[in-house]
């Protein structure tokens, strides 16, 4: 075959290449699809091992995740600005009624607050759950009060003034911690009471559980509640605290998950379970939720997010207690997945 021949082939070949490459590159743009989302600190430790390996397996979809607090997040997703929002807290009826987007709540994940403290040569507290309700109501101002040292035998408490810590921001930490408070002391629910962000009558702000975590880390003398894996990750000392058995429990994915295995769950899934019923349940515990809409405007955009839930609910829940979440319990999860199914 002479070389005109040849070259000829070269140039059909190359051009055939040029366009299946073109057309892939075009296949490939069509698919990407660039997901936001915003919210909640309480689950972002997952949220983002999840968003990360669902992103890598799926070239072409982005996850942008925003870690802003419940609060932030409820906005953000009842306004339409983001794809889909994250609360700690379940949203309130009239909450759900206002939004501009009609939305579900889907469980991920469940999840224990702790109280975390700096007290200097301490490294061991219990809290009943009135002393930890009174230090932050500003009753209890020193680290060796009466009630505390009486749940504390043995322990060398310092006379040190207690810095209270305390959320900035709108969250659904808070919402869990307050919505703890409200239930086992009357002067916190006829006070301060509950909710993403409150009045509080004492002590400093820190944003996100990163933020409160670095203030009592800061602080000697310091107490705050954050997320469990920000105190293990932080490294900062939590108590045990007092369960509604009367039993001192420290926070553990199993007792989260004896305190999710008593809770009664709607269909809607908004449900409390601080303060749960049994021997071994830790008694700040919760669920967390993803806000999904029901109505999208961009199919494509609801098509990778209902496989995104359910590859989570599926793959990623195998992975929870690495960071020390407790998983959805089984018969929970199918529940969850046919909800996501349902999903237009």
């Amino acid at each position: 075959m002479d070389s005109g021949s040849n070259s000829e082939r070269e140039r059909i070949v190359k051009k055939s290449l040029l366009v299946v490459a073109l057309f892939a590159y075009a296949l490939s743009a069509a698919q990407a699809q660039k997901i936001t989302a915003a919210g909640a600190t309480f689950p972002y430790p997952i949220y983002s091992k999840w968003f990360s390996e669902y992103s890598s397996a799926h070239p072409g979809v982005q996850i942008n995740y925003q870690s802003i607090g419940s609060g932030g997040g409820i906005q953000q997703v009842t306004n339409g600005v983001v794809d889909f929002g994250a609360s700690d807290m379940p949203m309130t009826d009239a909450a759900l009624s206002a939004s501009k987007v009609k939305l579900v709540h889907i469980p991920t994940v469940l999840g224990a607050v702790v109280p975390i403290f700096n007290v200097s040569g301490v490294s061991s507290l219990r809290f009943s759950p009135d002393v930890l309700a009174d230090i932050y109501l500003s009753k209890i101002t020193t680290w060796n009060d009466p009630r505390i040292a009486k749940d504390n035998p043995g322990v060398n408490l310092p006379g040190d003034k207690i810095i209270v810590v305390h959320r900035s921001d709108g969250s659904g930490t808070t919402f869990i911690w307050t919505d703890y408070l409200s239930k086992v002391s009357s002067d916190w629910a006829g006070g301060p009471s509950k909710g993403t962000a409150i009045n509080w009558p004492t002590g400093v702000g820190g944003k996100g559980n990163e933020g409160v975590a670095a203030q009592v880390r800061e602080f000697p003398g310091a107490i705050g509640y954050v997320e469990l894996i920000y105190a293990l990750q932080n490294h900062i000392d939590f108590g045990s605290v007092k369960n509604a058995s009367g039993n001192w429990v420290k926070a553990s994915i199993e007792g989260v998950t004896a305190a999710a295995a008593t809770a009664k769950i709607p269909p809607d899934y908004r449900v409390s379970i601080t303060n749960a019923p049994g021997a071994n349940s830790y008694p700040i515990s919760s669920f967390t939720y993803l806000l999904i809409p029901t109505h999208p405007t961009d199919m494509a955009k609801e098509k990778v997010i209902k496989d995104l839930l359910s590859w989570s609910i599926n793959s990623g829940e195998g992975e929870v207690s690495t960071l020390s979440y407790a998983p959805l319990p089984d018969s929970l999860k199918q529940k969850v997945l046919q909800t996501v199914y349902s999903l237009p």
